[in-house]
């Protein structure tokens, strides 16, 4: 569905980021976007057009979606954030495609952007057994909040809410960075997909942008979590809540007050643990909340 409505984030610029061919300035497309991106980190497609764009569709890493269309001092213009995530994927070249409809006319771009690994940090700890290995009564517990999760993660809404960079949800510092490997009791775990943030219990937490709640619920792993369907694939996740703000079905504004911090789940402490999902990936949360469109579309990592 088009929407002919100026929004903040779509702060255009003159510099043509890539440019494929004359064809493709013939075309009267532009398309943006970086020649690489950090594994684990999000990045920007931009495709804007001269002519009315009817259709719009991107297709990466086996999915499929179509992004929100706007108007832009009189051009059409689409937003795209991709990503890759750090327990799933490989550096590499990885392709992306493109399909547009514009003044009735249909084109299809292939792109590759180059992902390069990174180095990420060793955390080892040691915890009592029991959160470590979870006891065999809770298993069917971890297997309906894992259902529960992944539904919450492919929630899609056409009209996108977001806008970088994102707020930031609490004032704390940061104890535990993305892409950290930890080590627990000797054993290696998945690495931490999100950033904890230092704070006191009851400190309250603010949704990074705009949104519905599509989860509220209690998890054995996350504790008191909440999910917010920002628009076009990307959800906000935020863990170990002492209290509930919102409840599932709930509209909430960019800064409103969602939770508050506490320790529910497992953790050593309170603190608030934040997670990004663009389009089912878990990626890193922090160039989304200090980096603009523009940044984004130029280089990421």
């Amino acid at each position: 569905m088009l929407a002919n409505r100026m929004k903040p984030f779509l702060v255009f610029t003159l510099t043509l980021f890539f440019m494929a061919s004359a064809a493709f300035a013939e075309a009267g497309i532009t398309l943006a976007y970086p020649q690489k991106a950090v594994l684990g980190q999000a990045f920007l497609v931009r495709v804007t057009s001269s002519d009315p764009i009817s259709e719009v569709s991107v297709h990466w890493l086996a999915k499929e979606f179509s992004p929100e269309v706007t108007n832009w001092s009189g051009r059409d213009v689409a937003l795209a954030m991709l990503g890759t995530d750090v327990l799933s994927d490989k550096p590499g070249k990885k392709k992306f495609v493109l399909r547009v409809v514009a003044g009735g006319k249909e084109r299809k771009f292939k792109r590759t952007v180059r992902i390069v690994g990174k180095d990420y940090p060793v955390q080892k700890l040691t915890l009592p057994k029991k959160m470590v290995t979870p006891p065999k009564e809770v298993y069917d517990r971890i297997k309906r909040d894992r259902k529960e999760v992944g539904e919450a993660l492919k929630s899609w809404s056409n009209d996108r809410q977001w806008f970088l960079p994102l707020k930031r949800p609490v004032p704390g510092s940061l104890s535990s960075r993305y892409g950290l490997r930890r080590v627990l009791n000797g054993k290696p775990k998945n690495p931490h997909r999100g950033l904890d943030f230092r704070g006191a219990k009851g400190t309250p937490i603010k949704a990074v942008a705009a949104g519905k709640v599509v989860l509220a619920n209690s998890h054995y792993y996350a504790g008191n979590s909440v999910y917010i369907d920002h628009g076009n694939g990307v959800v906000s996740l935020y863990f170990h809540l002492s209290e509930f703000g919102v409840k599932e079905g709930d509209t909430v504004e960019r800064g409103q007050v969602i939770g508050k911090i506490g320790s529910t789940g497992r953790v050593t402490g309170p603190h608030l643990h934040m997670s990004i999902s663009v389009q089912g990936r878990l990626v890193d949360p922090k160039p989304l909340l200090e980096r603009n469109t523009d940044s984004l579309l130029q280089s990421a990592g």
